[in-house]
């Protein structure tokens, strides 16, 4: 009898072992989560007050904070394309938004670039977006023919959360099969994302949740717009409401995870405070909005977290950029990268303190006329009302660019360029032996601020 007791607790500990080995070893889930036109003081880790995100709190607490973070794009096709592919978009031909008339049919992510869903689906990964895919609507560019097993969502860049009939052109599809949904669209994705999690329990996952909150047309369902019935103007209450939506909805994907997640959120680019589609939102203290290239319109709230493999609650302040994310979830699911065009870097060595300095000497924009480099704490931007409407042009005139070191200025309040003639002069050269690399948009500017 003793001998079979000491015989079973052998077995049990030599299983333990091996169960935490597994654990340690096995391919973490990966799940990227994105929302839409938010702005980057409005969630408590990057200042918000009047808008309570106890989920995004909670994620920020057990994850990494970036306090430099970026997108590739100051709007939505651009930052997605370059999620997907892990490239500057504009490499690609890939520069300007996808708006929904005809002119725009043929207009979609390249079929010459494989995605981080086939990447992750051809290694053994099941993989699923719930929300916005605004990266082409013709049948070739659907998400099922771009790596992903499942889909749940639309195809352009606007949706309404309550009304389908809204949304004309624009319908809501499951699978490839158009369907009404008449609940609240943030609670759906929400519920598609956790019962995705749920029913993928015995094999790796990669869930991309891409929510269209906070984007425009404003609507929340009165659950919502009560808990702000103390703020008085109507756009900011239904943006705070639409926000906390969202966050609840976070709230229950993350709980549906295990702790061998890899989780990524971010912003795809600074809330719209200028130009058409205003949403309520506040990128204090960043300058302007979405459809700039100052930093309001580009640098974003992001956070990773991956409990046990990253440093909790800690803050990182070197410049990145949403084109990470494709090296850094193929790294930490084991993939070998054998692409050498790629633009983003593998994060998870500098996070965890393997590699010093920083990921990227210098990160680059361009869209229409509208430029900008940052190189260290210098910033050389070039911006005008409607030059994302505007075909790329050369630095020809370094009289119109603004210079500012973000090291102690990061709302760009001074402009140093008059007095750093030299400076201007580098980054100007820099930036533009950059573009001379890049292709010629593939399509025109959309001809108004629509399909964001």
């Amino acid at each position: 009898m003793k001998y079979s007791i000491r015989l079973f607790s052998a077995a049990a500990f030599v299983l333990g072992l091996f169960c935490f080995s597994h654990a340690q070893t096995a391919r973490p889930n990966i799940v990227v989560i994105v929302a839409d036109d938010m702005g980057y003081a409005d969630i408590g880790p990057y200042g918000g007050k009047d808008i309570p995100t106890p989920n995004l709190d909670a994620l920020a607490r057990d994850g990494v904070r970036f306090t430099d973070a970026y997108v590739s794009g100051p709007y939505c096709s651009p930052t997605r394309a370059g999620l997907m592919t892990g490239k500057y978009p504009q490499r690609f031909g890939h520069e300007f938004n996808i708006a929904n008339e005809d002119m725009f049919a043929g207009a979609g992510l390249p079929l010459s670039e494989t995605t981080i869903a086939d990447r992750l689906k051809a290694s053994g990964y099941r993989t699923a977006l719930f929300g916005k895919w605004h990266l082409g609507y013709a049948a070739r560019y659907h998400p099922m023919e771009r790596g992903f097993d499942e889909f749940f969502g639309f195809l352009h860049g606007g949706h309404s959360y309550m009304s389908p009939q809204h949304s004309p052109g624009n319908p809501l599809y499951n699978g490839k099969e158009t369907v009404i949904e008449p609940a609240y669209l943030t609670d759906v994705i929400a519920d598609r994302a956790v019962e995705f999690a749920n029913r993928n329990r015995t094999k790796p996952f990669f869930l991309y949740v891409a929510f269209n909150a906070v984007h425009t047309p404003m609507q929340a369902t009165d659950k919502y717009l009560k808990r702000f019935a103390h703020i008085s103007d109507e756009r900011r209450r239904t943006y705070a409401a639409m926000l906390s939506a969202m966050d609840d909805g976070i709230g229950r994907t993350l709980a549906a995870l295990d702790d061998n997640t890899l989780v990524v959120f971010f912003s795809d680019n600074g809330g719209p405070t200028q130009f058409g589609g205003v949403n309520g939102s506040s990128n204090a203290p960043l300058r302007a909005g979405k459809r700039s290239t100052w930093e309001g319109g580009i640098r974003v709230p992001f956070i990773v977290k991956w409990k046990g493999r990253l440093p909790a609650g800690t803050n990182y302040t070197r410049p990145i950029i949403q084109l990470d994310v494709l090296p850094t979830a193929l790294a930490a699911a084991g993939i070998k990268l054998d692409v050498k065009d790629l633009d983003g870097v593998n994060l998870l060595p500098f996070l965890t303190g393997k590699r010093s300095g920083p990921p990227h000497s210098t990160l680059y924009w361009r869209l229409g006329g509208l430029m900008a480099i940052r190189k260290g704490d210098w910033k050389l931007v070039r911006m005008s009302d409607r030059g994302f409407q505007e075909q790329p042009s050369a630095l020809t005139d370094l009289s119109v660019l603004e210079l500012y070191n973000l090291s102690d200025d990061i709302g760009e309040a001074t402009n140093l360029a008059p007095k750093q003639a030299r400076k201007v002069k580098d980054l100007a050269s820099d930036w533009t032996n950059w573009t001379k690399r890049l292709s010629k948009p593939a399509w025109p500017p959309p001809p108004r601020p629509a399909g964001q």
